[in-house]
């Protein structure tokens, strides 16, 4: 492990780095929300008094999927049933970026659709009871 955090370490004042993740801080630091907000500065891990390892699981953010549910939001099971009393809206139900703004979204864009989504639901409960 060692070995492999020198590695890294040698590729943050190489402007010319072949590291991905390295060449990735550096070049979202050149817009200046991301420099000042977002990203922090690359540093030398070594150079830290103390590493602490995570293991991480990796998932992704945006799958443009979620529970599948009908118009007033019901959720189905793996067999295409509805399930009674469970209901999803917003980006638990898949429209946090593929509804209405199509793939190319933009974050912050969702916050209409999940309302809109959320309204829908809230009239199938009020329908349902």
């Amino acid at each position: 492990i060692k070995g492999e955090i020198e590695s890294r370490d040698l590729q943050i004042n190489n402007k010319f780095t072949k590291d991905a993740q390295v060449a990735f801080m550096h070049n979202a630091r050149k817009f200046l929300g991301d420099k000042f907000v977002r990203t922090a500065k690359p540093h030398k891990l070594l150079a830290q008094d103390k590493l602490i390892a995570v293991k991480l699981h990796l998932i992704t953010r945006k799958t443009l999927g979620g529970i599948q549910t009908n118009l007033d939001g019901q959720a189905f099971n793996q067999h295409n049933q509805l399930i009674a009393g469970l209901y999803a809206a917003g980006e638990a139900a898949g429209f946090g970026g593929g509804g209405v703004h199509g793939y190319r979204s933009l974050e912050g864009t969702f916050l209409g659709g999940c309302i809109f989504s959320g309204i829908r639901v809230a009239e199938g409960i009020s329908k349902s009871t």
